[in-house]
């Protein structure tokens, strides 16, 4: 992780800001923040997937030079934004995969969020790291499927990557300054930079101490209602299946240079202490603060500084209580795969997060059970034979080959 300072200056113009997946839940938290420095920031570039009315609304407040829209819904953006009067002259409207690596690329916006959920995120979140941009990463993916590949990138073009999950964001604020210069390493020692492990803390979702038993009728609107974060049905559905914190893990040992034995996910319901980093001496520091995705967000976007984010401080009095336990890794078994795939490592982690991606969406379009995503996903890693993750190509035909998998278990069960 490089240390490159961006922020503007007295007499500086604002800086330019391309959020990638504008539409979703960390899109629209960015854009509350960014709106609240209109001196410092300016919002150069957006692109949206399904809800194009909501891009062209967007477009209409905060009037970027570049859209990309889906490939073929050129015109139907553009009609939306004379349909909303959205006055002249419109952006420059790019198209599909070439069109949002191209944007990300662009070097009017030095700062690239990168909130474009699942793998299609993974080769515009790329193309930004690569014109050594600041990466501000909430794109779980890049980092789960190629994440020796991302992070040798992030080295070699100078790119800053700055984490915005709450977790990695939270254990990014409690290591030392010279964690990431420490010429010790955690796989071969006992610490680095005198942190010994990382305790990524997770809510336990909708169903935390539910029983096998219990969780074989749920719908996805339970599984869609998280009881302390408001997020798209994806994710939702992964914190439910404590999948989203199996995905976290990989990312945490590509972020901060960590073997898995080395991470610890520990349920907290509340939600308030985000992450915690352990240290030889005893000592445990945490970040703690309400459950709003702007506090990382606006974290990433002034670091080393620090802005409002619009978010409330945080009421320690009102705190009744600050509860822990251990996941139960066979009732939410999705868990202890995601750690057996990064212990395998090479293409393994992208056919983990490939396999739960189609078993995701078969559940929200009710074709699976909850209780079969993670036995749908272990079939398929037990399938594959896994190689080495040095190229995208290989990446994404991991990726593939593993949507195929699933696709045929899918179809056997049907």
């Amino acid at each position: 992780m490089h240390e490159h300072r961006d922020g503007t200056v007295a007499g500086q113009a604002p800086l330019g800001v391309c959020v990638l997946g504008a539409t979703g839940s960390i899109g629209d938290s960015t854009l509350k923040v960014l709106a609240l420095h209109p001196q410092r920031y300016r919002v150069v570039a957006l692109s949206g997937q399904t809800r194009l009315a909501r891009l062209a609304e967007l477009t209409a407040q905060f009037a970027p030079q570049q859209v990309v829209v889906p490939t073929g819904q050129t015109g139907a953006f553009l009609a939306l934004l004379q349909a909303q009067s959205v006055p002249q002259p419109w952006p420059e409207v790019l198209e599909g995969e070439a069109g949002l690596c191209a944007m990300a690329a662009d070097p009017a916006a030095p700062v690239v969020m990168a909130a474009i959920v699942g793998a299609a995120g993974l080769a515009p979140t790329l193309a930004a790291v690569r014109a050594g941009k600041r990466v501000l990463l909430a794109n779980k993916e890049a980092l789960v499927m190629a994440g020796s590949l991302f992070m040798q990138a992030v080295r070699q073009y100078g790119a800053t990557l700055l984490p915005v999950d709450s977790e990695h964001n939270a254990i990014f604020q409690c290591l030392p300054a010279d964690y990431f210069s420490s010429a010790q390493c955690l796989h071969q020692g006992p610490s680095r930079a005198g942190v010994r492990q990382i305790l990524l803390t997770a809510s336990g979702g909708p169903f935390r101490g539910w029983r096998h038993e219990q969780l074989q009728s749920v719908t996805p609107e339970q599984a869609c209602r998280h009881p302390n974060w408001q997020m798209g049905r994806k994710i939702s559905v992964d914190s439910a299946t404590l999948i989203n914190k199996g995905l976290e893990l990989i990312e945490a040992c590509h972020l901060f240079e960590l073997p898995p034995e080395r991470v610890t996910v520990v349920i907290h319901p509340q939600s308030v202490i985000h992450s915690m980093v352990q240290y030889v001496d005893g000592s445990t520091l945490a970040q703690l603060g309400r459950p709003d995705m702007c506090t990382p967000i606006a974290h990433a976007l002034a670091w080393p500084e620090r802005l409002d984010s619009g978010v409330a401080d945080l009421d320690v009095f009102a705190l009744a209580r600050l509860d822990f336990e251990a996941p139960d890794e066979q009732v939410f078994a999705g868990l202890r795969l995601a750690r057996e795939a990064m212990q395998a490592g090479g293409l393994m982690p992208a056919v983990f997060n490939a396999a739960n991606e189609v078993a995701v969406e078969a559940f929200l379009n009710g074709q699976l059970g909850f209780c079969q995503i993670p036995v749908l996903i272990e079939s398929v890693l037990t399938q594959f034979s896994s190689g080495t993750a040095d190229t995208l190509s290989a990446i994404l035909a991991a990726d593939q080959h593993a949507r195929v998998l699933a696709s045929d278990w899918l179809g056997r069960r049907g």
